[in-house]
């Protein structure tokens, strides 16, 4: 039964980011292009500052969906008010495409919080109808790039508790008409998202 809800979630994934996908992006033009983006995701998408996320080595399919939720309005980032106004489709394709292009770094989990973590991304909660994490994410964290699904391995605590938080909350609502985030973090309690979280960020 597992299985074929994982079937069904990729599928529904190809479906929703085959619109975000129809332009090639061009990494050399996007890196003069990301130059105001590096001042919080950093030059080359592996941001300092645990709120701002890393865009390195992130699937430029899913990145590009990102750009244009945020520019069309369907996900609020308040600190990116305004930055995407004046880009056009092929612009935000290059930024994608650049960032994907760079090779991402990895933070370190706390120890305490591993097993758990681990537990929650690889086995889900199978008795409350939680798929793991394994299915769209990959085993290391590494995403499906053609899905759409995101890269996750050594992504930010912070941000990636935030994030999922706001799926739970209804706060963030981008996961596409299936709202496959959103029923699977409502799953999660405070202390599932903080385990989970950390594992993540130590994950590669």
């Amino acid at each position: 039964m597992n299985k074929i809800l994982v079937s069904l979630l990729l599928s529904l994934g190809i479906c929703g980011a085959t619109q975000a996908a129809d332009l090639i992006g061009n990494a050399a033009a996007g890196q003069t292009k990301a130059a105001v983006c590096g001042a919080c995701h950093g030059p080359d998408g592996n941001s300092m500052a645990p709120n701002f996320p890393k865009l390195a080595g992130q699937g430029d399919r899913y990145l590009l969906k990102q750009l244009h939720d945020i520019k069309d309005g369907k996900r609020t980032v308040l600190e990116m008010t305004g930055l995407l106004t004046n880009l056009s489709d092929q612009d935000m394709a290059d930024i994608a495409a650049y960032f994907s292009s760079q090779k991402g770094s990895v933070g370190a989990a706390d120890p305490n919080l591993v097993a758990k973590g681990e537990a929650l991304f690889r086995g889900g909660k199978l008795d409350q109808g939680m798929p793991s994490c394994i299915g769209c994410h990959s085993p290391d964290g590494a995403g499906n790039s053609p899905a759409g699904f995101p890269h996750l391995g050594g992504q930010h605590a912070a941000y990636i508790a935030k994030q999922l938080t706001a799926f739970r909350e209804g706060e963030r609502t981008n996961d596409g008409d299936t709202t496959v985030m959103r029923s699977i973090a409502a799953k999660l309690s405070n202390k599932d998202i903080e385990a989970l979280s950390q594992y993540i960020q130590g994950l590669h």
